[in-house]
């Protein structure tokens, strides 16, 4: 092994970030739409909700959640209901539905190679890791 996990984690999510962002300028969205769209694609979120889903995603000084969520709204994908939760019109489902695509092109590309069993092993392994992590901090 000659470079420590933490370079080929951060390695591997710049890669995953830069392809997402090439792939997905196809339809004209960003990984963060992506993220928005598939997290509301499970259940309606208020800004909220969205924000603790999917902060730990968000780099400071980055594009924002606002941003984001507003320009899925110009767009016609999302709209917001009385109690302030964001929910995907038929718009944003099916643009949702092209951006899924894409991602599982990704997703497929970077699996190349890999047994269902070693996936699972690494995901298995990487939250033990940050549960480790976790509790040292929480002490």
């Amino acid at each position: 092994m000659e470079r420590p996990i933490g370079y080929w984690l951060k390695h591997l999510d710049r890669l995953i970030e830069a392809e997402a962002e090439r792939v997905l300028a196809e339809e004209g969205l960003t990984r963060r739409h992506w993220q928005v769209l598939n997290t509301l694609h499970q259940a309606p979120r208020t800004a909220n909700g969205l924000g603790e889903t999917l902060g730990p995603f968000w780099q400071p000084g980055a594009i924002t959640l606002e941003d984001v969520t507003g320009e899925l709204a110009r767009r016609g994908w999302l709209t917001e209901d009385a109690e302030g939760r964001h929910t995907l019109t038929p718009e944003g489902l099916a643009g949702h539905a092209a951006a899924r695509e894409k991602v599982h092109g990704i997703r497929s590309a970077f699996l190349t190679g890999l047994t269902e069993e070693e996936y699972t092993g690494t995901v298995r392994a990487l939250r033990r890791m940050a549960a480790n992590l976790e509790a040292r901090q929480a002490s």
